[in-house]
């Protein structure tokens, strides 16, 4: 009886391991324990073991401390059993003689472990080497660049993934792996393995990355998915490598939180950067698509050429979007409107107390001569699946752009192919763009039909793998640009440490690209080539782009035009003014910084 009870019990063990193996493989479900592999291994293991013990139970039977003695032996023969140190023929013999029905079964299922056990030890070792030789080559490359991230997570991985493809001896640092649930992280674990990462179960912080040549690099992310956490940690990290030269931190932060600690801190050596991934990511879009906003522009009666922007959905990126419509949209011979629903019903108050005078009713809608133009309607409450948005969208006259960021990949999806519809039974064929996280999901959008061969034309934008790469985020075309423009009347190091002049000098460079797209007289020249009208046409412009990007800074009219009147932490400036009434010093600088 014991032999039958045992077959089968080995036999199902077996069958479980092997299942939950294909399940952890079909979903991508493991740790660093937890895997396809080690789990088929302990399966293996523990079949090996079960259908051994009626063997050593006739061997062992009467014998004093039966129990003990079994599962002492049959866990030694099973150990050697995966060390090929096994005697097979006896215990097949063994299997034969038995009194069971299925000896012929049981001695093929067994001869099949014994050559099973030791291929899951060699594949086992060899993990064991890879991962050693991974080490060994992090101290062969101690000169080495390091990049070390706080999280392995889908941002950080194709981070990683960009920078591995442009430097390829960089070495690739995770922390805090295992401090994580094994549930959902075992695809970035592989594709994390297959640039030879180093895996840290240790917190950033805790981790000494000193020891590395302090003549070579160390680039830190703080790129958890909590921004607090990503702030705690960088603050540990600048008092950790204070006076380390060659070490940079990088904090991924969108908050005012963020911009003031970092701000504040004593960095000593370290040269630290806050990347608002949500402002990078609408200002890329500007800098490198923005001028399709220009070429699909509906000129109307009066000769202007109007941007008709409708924005579903008001969260970070939404919200960022407006700002940035408002201040790049301002252009000779264009004129911006903005439609934005959102389905909090708080959302225009919200809005308005972040930009009060960008909201003004003074400024919102009103055309006032040497200042900006532009509309903004926010229509809170809306939900974008009701009959009241198909209302609203009916009656919005040539849409050309759309930006869909509802909060997640599916919803942005539907919704962007249900806004494409609408505007095709309006006559309006608008640029769209909704924001796609899933890189999979995003390059499947591209180019896609529906059953007629009609293309949908929706664009994704803000997969992590566009999103996240060495050259979007750690230096690009654009931040040199606007270095370069910083420059002009300012010195370096401010432009790194202080984020008002980082961000207002990428929205400048920005701009002047723009403008020349548009053939704006003077903007492909340099100040001293510039005649009169060209000098007064740059001026003016550039006066009105800034006082909106101002504005959506949360900027106001400081109601004095004395520079004394300027305070930044009050959020007021005196030259947030019409042109006309600015003095000639202050003219002068619009010039200066509006063209190359």
């Amino acid at each position: 009886m014991i032999w039958n009870i045992c077959f089968i019990i080995s036999i199902l063990v077996l069958l479980i391991a092997v299942f939950r193996s294909a399940m952890l493989i079909r979903k991508h479900k493991s740790g660093v324990i937890l895997t396809p592999f080690y789990t088929l291994c302990a399966g293996v293991f523990m079949a090996v073991f079960v259908g051994l013990i009626p063997i050593f139970a006739d061997m062992l039977a009467g014998e004093t401390g039966f129990i003990v003695k079994l599962i002492m032996i049959d866990f030694l023969q099973t150990i050697q059993t995966f060390t090929l140190n096994v005697a097979a023929d006896w215990m097949l013999d063994k299997i034969s003689c038995s009194s069971t029905a299925f000896s012929g079964a049981y001695s093929i299922y067994v001869t099949g472990l014994f050559l099973i056990a030791p291929i899951l030890t060699f594949g086992f070792l060899a993990s064991l080497l890879k991962n050693f030789f991974v080490k060994f080559d992090y101290l062969l490359h101690f000169r080495g660049e390091v990049f070390a991230f706080s999280e392995l997570n889908e941002k950080s991985l194709a981070l990683a993934q960009s920078i591995k493809q442009k430097k390829k001896r960089a070495i690739i640092v995770f922390a805090d792996v295992n401090g994580k649930s094994s549930d959902g992280i075992s695809e970035n674990i592989e594709s994390a393995k297959e640039l030879r990462s180093i895996f840290f179960s240790k917190d950033i912080v805790s981790i000494n990355l000193a020891k590395h040549s302090r003549k070579s690099q160390i680039n830190i992310f703080a790129i958890g998915d909590n921004e607090g956490e990503n702030l705690i940690r960088s603050l540990k990290l600048i008092e950790k490598y204070l006076n380390r030269k060659n070490t940079g931190l990088y904090v991924f932060s969108a908050g005012t939180e963020g911009e003031m600690l970092l701000s504040g801190a004593s960095k000593g050596e370290v040269r630290v950067r806050r990347i608002n991934d949500v402002r990078a990511l609408i200002y890329n879009f500007l800098y490198d698509e923005g001028c399709r906003l220009f070429e699909s522009a509906h000129k109307n009666s009066g000769n202007i050429k109007e941007i008709n922007a409708v924005i579903l959905g008001m969260g970070h990126h939404g919200t960022e979007m407006i700002k940035a419509l408002t201040w790049y949209c301002q252009m000779d011979g264009y004129s911006v409107s903005i439609d934005a629903f959102e389905q909090d019903k708080l959302a225009k108050e919200k809005f308005s107390a972040q930009c009060p005078e960008l909201m003004s009713e003074k400024f919102n809608g009103t055309h006032i001569p040497g200042d900006s133009e532009y509309k903004i309607r926010i229509h809170s409450g809306v939900d974008v699946r009701t009959q009241t948005f198909v209302d609203y969208m009916s009656a919005l006259p040539n849409t050309t752009f759309v930006f869909v960021s509802l909060g997640n990949d599916t919803e942005n999806i539907n919704q962007a192919a249900n806004v494409r519809m609408l505007c095709e039974r309006n006559g309006c064929k608008p640029i769209i763009k909704t924001v796609v996280f899933n890189s999979d999901e995003a390059n499947a959008l591209r180019g896609i039909t529906n059953y007629s061969g009609q293309e949908y034309k929706i664009e994704p934008i803000g997969d992590y793998q566009s999103t996240y790469s060495e050259e979007i985020l750690l230096g690009n075309e654009l931040e040199h640009l606007a270095l370069e423009r910083h420059l002009k009347w300012g010195q370096e190091d401010e432009f790194w440490q202080y984020e008002y002049n980082y961000r207002s000098s990428l929205a400048s460079a920005i701009h002047m690209k723009a403008r020349i797209a548009c053939k704006i007289k003077g903007a492909d020249k340099n100040e001293a080539g510039l005649t009169l009208e060209e000098r007064n046409t740059i001026e003016a412009l550039e006066h009105r782009r800034w006082n909106n990007y101002m504005r959506s800074e949360g900027y106001i009219y400081s109601g004095s035009p004395e520079k004394s009147s300027r305070n930044d932490l009050a959020k007021t400036h005196h030259d947030l003014i019409n042109y006309e009434s600015l003095n000639e010093e202050e003219k002068r600088k619009d010039s200066r910084l509006g063209t190359r």
